[in-house]
């Protein structure tokens, strides 16, 4: 399926380009975070029908808000190639840092075949840029195998953050879908 973009003012980047996302590409960025999930791996058909369902609900008041602010990276013709957003999420206090929000990239996606042209590092410099003009001190997200390298190649640091599951089955579900998520991260970057 072919999404178009609709047109706003944007920067270069090579062979497509990027801007900010507006309301109207809500569409877009939920196909897009869908087809992420569904790539990681590990879920159903209705687990992906409920996120995606649910994520637009979450998603549609937290950009009219400013809460997330979404990026779109598209080809000449407006086809969109892929997003990223960046959700100014609440965060406690900690020593040596003032704020207490904290920019939380999420839901970044390439479609497959526009993959290893820098479209990522393209959205991921965008969201950057902004929480630095934000005055933000720092940034965080949760790396897919098939993106860490980018991640780190930007400056990001692996971190020592850890999860419980307290629902067993969730536990199991969760390990299966490391497990699928670590062999297709390895059959891309053969690919």
């Amino acid at each position: 399926m072919v999404r178009r973009a609709a047109h706003s003012k944007a920067r270069t980047a090579g062979a497509f380009r990027v801007r900010k996302a507006s309301r109207r590409d809500l569409t877009t960025l939920v196909h897009h975070r869908t087809d992420m999930v569904r790539a990681m791996g590990g879920r159903s058909k209705q687990e992906i029908e409920d996120h995606e369902r649910a994520y637009r609900a979450w998603l549609r008041p937290r950009l009219r808000r400013g809460e997330v602010v979404g990026f779109l990276a598209y080809d000449p013709a407006g086809h969109a190639l892929g997003s990223g957003c960046v959700f100014f999420r609440p965060d406690h206090p900690r020593a040596g840092i003032r704020e207490t929000r904290v920019p939380y990239v999420l839901s970044m996606f390439t479609e497959p075949q526009a993959r290893r042209r820098g479209i990522a590092t393209a959205i991921i410099r965008r969201t950057i840029a902004l929480a630095r003009a934000r005055g933000y001190q720092r940034m965080v997200l949760h790396a897919a195998p098939l993106g860490q390298s980018v991640y780190e190649k930007l400056g990001f640091e692996p971190s020592r953050e850890m999860r419980l599951y307290l629902d067993p089955a969730l536990a199991r579900q969760a390990s299966q879908r490391q497990r699928v998520a670590a062999r297709q991260a390895r059959a891309d970057r053969r690919g």
